[in-house]
This record gives C-alpha cells, sequence and structure tokens, in this order.
C-alpha cells in the first residue's frame, strides 16, 4: 500500500493520508510521478474510471502517527497550482529557486 495525503480546500485543514492499492495508486500518479492535481487525474482517464479508482481510497484513511511515509500528493481544487507544480509531476523536479538549499542537495540525489 501506498500513502496519499490529499491537500484540499476544507476549513479543518486535517490533509488527511488514505492508503492506495500499487494498481490504484499507479494509475493516479503514473510514469513515476508523485503530485497529482485530481481535475487532471479525470481529465485523464475520465471522470468514470477516476470514481473507480479513488472510491476505494476514502476507505482507508491512516493516522498520520501511522503512515510510514508519504508516497504521493494528490491536490484538489488546485487548477491554479498547475503553472507552479513541476512538469514532470515529480517532488524531486522543483524548480531550484522553491526549495532551500538542504533540499536541492537532496532532490539532486534522487533525479
Amino acid at each position: 500500500m501506498k500513502n496519499v495525503q490529499i491537500i484540499d480546500g476544507a476549513i479543518n485543514a486535517t490533509f488527511s493520508i488514505f492508503q492506495a492499492t500499487d494498481e490504484e495508486f499507479s494509475i493516479i500518479f503514473p510514469d513515476g510521478r508523485d503530485i497529482e492535481v485530481a481535475d487532471d487525474l479525470v481529465e485523464r482517464v475520465g471522470e468514470v474510471e477516476a470514481s473507480r479508482v479513488l472510491a476505494p481510497l476514502w476507505q482507508r484513511p491512516i493516522l498520520k502517527r501511522d503512515a510510514m511515509g508519504i508516497h504521493g500528493t494528490l491536490y484538489y481544487g488546485a487548477k491554479e497550482r498547475r503553472e507552479f507544480l513541476p512538469p514532470s509531476r515529480r517532488e524531486v523536479d522543483w524548480d531550484e529557486t522553491c526549495v532551500n538549499e538542504a533540499q536541492r542537495a537532496l532532490f539532486r540525489a534522487h533525479q
């Protein structure tokens, strides 16, 4: 199972984590991605397939303290964030001006 953190506009700002099977994860985050915008997922696979993949996810919440890492971030209501995300949708590909020196070194080692 892979852990997916949901970033949305909810007032409670819980940014909850849910578990995805490897198959679900690879559909949500193809090609080595670890960042996705929900609207882009729907556009890429269609509404029916996106619903099929996401529905079981909501039944598998996990407490942050029990999560052994976050494998992907799924943004909801974030169309305006698209222009700021790395084109590859991989965390390690952030523009170096957007992260600190320690992150730059870490990301370079994992690109």
